[in-house]
């Protein structure tokens, strides 16, 4: 058995398809078939449920993958620290990140580590549940580490170290009847209809505990996976939102408000485990981001 057949098939096992799992290791598909077959051949049983469209585990093989991963992870320990006493980091860097964070400049981040850092290949991935999904890909050893906005407790087996925090504000278009104002209440928005993210990301997790905090609840009438693009949803008039300051601020055609009654705060964390030990590679990425925190 091979750690490389073990990387296959962990991979096979997470993205649930040759082709991506091909991709996600920079080699060809036939490689990577042949390498899981060789695998289930040494182990004497089959370890996917292969069909047309997707792979599958069962119960017993999904748990015999995250042993797998273990072992892999093991193994890159080994590698950080070889490649640190012959001077250079090596290896891939599975990070999780928002599709919008702005707080933090992530390109600028990651354009620094790879200067420092040329032979660490990085990889980044977006959830479509967001914060949520990011952090349950950390709990599965999908990723290194993440950027989330998590409001309240994480999971036991994750670390959240808050990087920054924005007030929530209300955002409406330049012609509505509260655009005249500069404070609102959270009761005076009942019934209106809200532009919000998806559940699991972390702006619609405190929004919605405040509502449900306060006994209202509201209409979510459009869903956007990036926040980013919350004033431009808001100046052509599919609703109002309650956004980041950081989102809002200055966008043409909206008008924001403070809400009075309620504890709308958006925080940015680095999230990271701590059943098991980091590689060297997050271990320098975690370093870096202090030096680029405000």
């Amino acid at each position: 058995m091979e750690l490389r057949q073990l990387e296959y098939f962990v991979a096979v096992a997470e993205e649930q398809n040759f082709t991506r799992a091909a991709a996600r290791l920079h080699v060809v598909q036939s490689a990577v078939s042949a390498g899981v077959k060789t695998l289930e051949r040494e182990l004497g049983a089959p370890l996917l449920d292969r069909n047309s469209k997707r792979v599958l585990l069962t119960d017993a093989r999904r748990r015999a993958a995250a042993a797998r991963r273990v072992a892999l992870d093991a193994a890159r320990d080994a590698r950080d620290a070889v490649a640190e006493v012959h001077g250079g980091l090596r290896g891939t860097l599975r990070i999780g990140a928002m599709t919008s964070i702005r707080l933090l400049h992530l390109p600028a981040l990651l354009g620094e580590f790879h200067r420092r850092h040329p032979g660490v290949l990085l990889r980044t991935s977006a959830a479509p549940s967001g914060s949520q999904g990011l952090i349950d890909a950390l709990v599965e050893r999908r990723l290194d580490l993440a950027f989330v906005s998590l409001p309240g407790a994480a999971p036991a087996t994750i670390h959240l170290a808050e990087l920054a925090r924005s007030v929530i504000d209300l955002a409406v278009p330049d012609d509505h009847p509260l655009a005249g104002r500069t404070s609102v209440a959270l009761g005076e928005l009942a019934g209106l209809d809200f532009i919000d993210s998806p559940v699991g990301y972390g702006n619609r997790a405190v929004t919605d505990r405040a509502f449900a905090t306060a006994g209202l609840s509201r209409r979510v009438t459009i869903e956007i996976p990036d926040i980013a693009t919350g004033a431009d949803h808001i100046r052509h008039g599919l609703g109002i939102a309650l956004l980041p300051r950081f989102v809002v601020a200055n966008a043409e055609g909206v008008r924001t408000l403070t809400v009075t009654d309620a504890e709308l705060d958006w925080t940015l964390s680095l999230a990271t485990p701590v059943d098991r030990p980091v590689g060297a590679a997050a271990r320098a990425l975690i370093a870096l981001t202090r030096e680029f925190l405000p």
